[in-house]
């Protein structure tokens, strides 16, 4: 964990300007695609991505997931057509650094993107689940529906920790995204789980169902059920990497230095995931703390190929 349309809108989107523009239009009775023809920028899918003097808009976005919870996120749009979507970590937020940085660079680069909480994290509503892998590649889902249906394209997903096991695990079982970058995923997620919960953790929650893990302070910070852990432990990286179609590019970035995930887990997925590149930041940690300006320039240009391949 690191701290820190061309008509209406579909009927499970409601969006809020964030620093509203007057002068953009928004608030006016525009509807979404009027907007995106007015103040569009201009991409090249060239050499590189040019875009115009025309300021990005940040828009707070809400989406419906498959159980009707409101996933809040924020749409850096740049107006283009084409748009990344990231993915958070355990017990994170659409608000996590790392998360942010990629967003405002791929902002200044004019492609669109969009950061988004899972339920029970930040702002948008459900429960915390300690496992819930294949039930947040589900979110995702409804969020890429979403804008593939508001006259989007989600053409990459990217993922944090947890949030990359979860892009992997999209890509394994939706396989209408073509370019993956995956940040530091664990690979066994049955390793891991004793640091947070402590050895005796199946002892204890077949006993009582249960596990509350407790901050510093000796307050509950969120609990841990049985069926949730065994979500967790019974989710095979290994089994849903071999099912990546060999068309979608993956790009696995980790930490030389990582104290939560080894640098081991990235070297396991080079092995198996058939179209795949991997890089090793020399030093980075779990949180690429002192190591953030080196992430775009690795991301940006994978990004960049696979709409240049589309």
């Amino acid at each position: 964990m690191c701290l820190h349309s061309s008509h209406s809108p579909p009927s499970n989107m409601i969006f809020h300007l964030l620093d509203p523009d007057p002068g953009l239009g928004l608030g006016s009775g525009l509807s979404s695609s009027s907007l995106f023809q007015q103040h569009r920028h201009s991409i090249t899918l060239g050499v590189a991505l040019t875009m115009t003097q025309i300021p990005a808009v940040q828009k707070k976005i809400t989406v419906l997931n498959q159980h009707n919870e409101k996933l809040v996120g924020v749409l850096h749009d740049t107006g283009s057509t084409e748009m990344v979507v990231l993915c958070h970590g355990f017990k994170s937020s659409k608000d996590f650094n790392t998360i942010v940085n990629l967003a405002v660079a791929l902002e200044k680069e004019g492609i669109s993107a969009f950061r988004f909480d899972f339920p029970g994290n930040g702002e948008s509503e459900g429960s915390f689940q300690y496992g819930n892998y294949h039930g947040e590649a589900d979110d995702l889902h409804s969020v890429v529906e979403y804008f593939n249906g508001a006259n989007r394209k989600v053409m990459a997903i990217l993922g944090h920790s947890k949030g990359g096991g979860v892009v992997l695990l999209y890509a394994s079982k939706y396989h209408d995204v073509h370019t993956v970058i995956n940040l530091s995923a664990r690979y066994i997620l049955e390793k891991g789980i004793a640091r947070r919960l402590g050895e005796d953790f199946l002892e204890i929650i077949k006993k009582d169902g249960f596990i509350d893990v407790k901050n510093r302070a000796g307050d509950v910070d969120y609990r841990v059920t049985e069926e949730s852990l065994m979500e967790r432990i019974n989710t095979n990286m290994h089994d849903a990497c071999l099912q990546i179609d060999k068309g979608c590019r993956v790009l696995t970035v980790h930490g030389s230095a990582d104290e939560v995930v080894p640098v081991e887990d990235a070297l396991e997925f080079d092995k198996i995931i058939p179209n795949h590149k991997l890089h090793i930041i020399e030093g980075a940690d779990h949180c690429y703390t002192s190591h953030q300006a080196e992430l775009p320039p690795l991301v940006l240009p994978f990004i960049k190929e696979g709409l240049q391949q589309n």
